[in-house]
């Protein structure tokens, strides 16, 4: 919810940058950065959710449940961990850029 509120606190700011022609510690240089590490993050941990769905995944079928593998669980856990860097990211830059302001 927070993500369109941060790009429309980051526009003045990358605007400044572009009309002064610094490249070094720009706003645009660092949500580009931050952008390619969120996802980095999220793609990890979305692995990672998943991996520790397969090493699940005997133990739920031998106790009777239905492994998450199969009932869908395991792409909702997946989904969820692939976002939380990024949302982390977003409530950050949305401190940060408030101060700005």
């Amino acid at each position: 919810m927070l993500a369109p509120m941060v790009a429309l606190m980051r526009l003045p700011l990358m605007a400044a940058d572009a009309s002064s022609g610094r490249t070094s510690g720009s706003e645009t240089e660092r949500a580009v950065s931050e952008k390619t590490k969120a996802m980095a993050d999220g793609v990890f941990a979305a692995q990672m959710s998943l991996v520790g769905s397969m090493v699940q995944f005997w133990p739920e079928l031998l106790s009777g449940k239905t492994p998450s593998m199969l009932n869908g669980v395991a792409a909702e856990r997946s989904m969820n961990a692939a976002l939380k860097p990024a949302s982390l990211r977003v409530r950050a830059n949305f401190r940060r850029l408030s101060m700005k302001g």
